[in-house]
């Protein structure tokens, strides 16, 4: 791997290092509905966008980059961070928490296969892929825990938008990967067409405004200039530039972060869960990033 790629990649695991921040801040701004939340965290992270790039780059800058992204680039990004939310939003509102995580967290060892056999990419799915990414669930799975599965109508639906939540993640990374655009200025024109699309849904399934307090405003702030605003360009330029596949495997170092920060703040109990799946993530991210070798498996190139 050059220099250049694993500077990208570890640039994706910033991003993942933002991300677990994401459950304690969100448990602080979980009065606000959740589309509401949506366009509000979005619109600040569009601006936290702008003004980290407009020093460096200039109006004129932005708006070349931004001609530069083709159609595809654009629908991609949108469409797929939207979605992704909506679904994971939806899937909380119909089944079960602690099921609907773990399908959601899929999505890492959706991004480890995809990367492998999906045309017109250069990583390669081999036994160190596979096994890391079995082992890399496995954690998330032992952390998380699986309550109480339901198996009503409602459920079944909510596990079934958690597990398309995972795929449409997985594919948007993978993909991101492959489309070609350059450069993550644009980001600033995806955040702020997801607030409009997440305002849009927050009016067309009748959402109520509510008016955040100062604590709730504040954790709504620190969202969107971090998970939202930062995590994304990061995670766009690190998914164009970086391992997809070791990208992949570090993200399942998320929910182990998520509950240290839990823990550290008081909002959760320490556990020998939390140990072992640390242990966990941190063998599987070493395995997939391991050369695949021989007897793996490799996607033909497209055309």
């Amino acid at each position: 791997m050059d220099k250049a790629r694993r500077m990208a990649t570890a640039t994706g695991a910033l991003a993942i290092l933002l991300w677990s921040c994401l459950a304690l801040v969100t448990s602080l701004s979980r009065a606000i509905p959740t589309f509401e939340a949506l366009a509000i965290t979005f619109a600040i992270g569009a601006v936290t966008l702008f003004l980290c790039f407009l020093p460096r780059q200039g109006l004129g800058g932005i708006a070349r980059a931004f001609r530069q992204w083709p159609a595809r680039a654009w629908m991609l990004a949108i469409g797929g961070i939207f979605v992704y939310h909506a679904l994971y939003f939806i899937s909380f509102r119909l089944a079960p928490v602690g099921p609907v995580t773990i399908i959601n967290y899929l999505w890492p060892l959706m991004i480890v296969i995809l990367a492998g056999v999906l045309p017109g990419g250069e990583s390669r799915l081999g036994w160190p892929q596979l096994v890391g990414g079995v082992i890399g669930f496995g954690a998330t799975v032992l952390l998380v825990g699986f309550g109480g599965i339901a198996l009503g109508g409602d459920a079944l639906v909510g596990y079934a938008c958690a597990l398309a939540c995972a795929l449409v993640w997985g594919l948007y990374s993978v993909l991101n990967n492959r489309i070609g655009a350059t450069g993550s200025e644009p980001m600033i024109g995806v955040c702020a067409a997801v607030a409009v699309l997440g305002a849009i849904g927050h009016f067309a399934i009748g959402e109520r405004f509510l008016m955040p307090d100062s604590s709730t405003a504040l954790a709504l702030l620190v969202l969107g200039v971090g998970p939202v605003g930062a995590a994304f360009a990061a995670w766009d330029h690190a998914t164009k530039k970086g391992d997809i596949a070791v990208l992949g495997a570090l993200s399942y170092a998320t929910p182990p972060l998520s509950m240290i920060l839990l823990v550290a703040a008081g909002a959760a109990e320490p556990s020998w869960r939390l140990a072992i799946a640390t242990l966990l993530v941190v063998a599987g991210a070493a395995l997939a990033a391991m050369p695949a070798g021989k007897p793996g498996l490799r996607a033909k190139p497209a055309g």
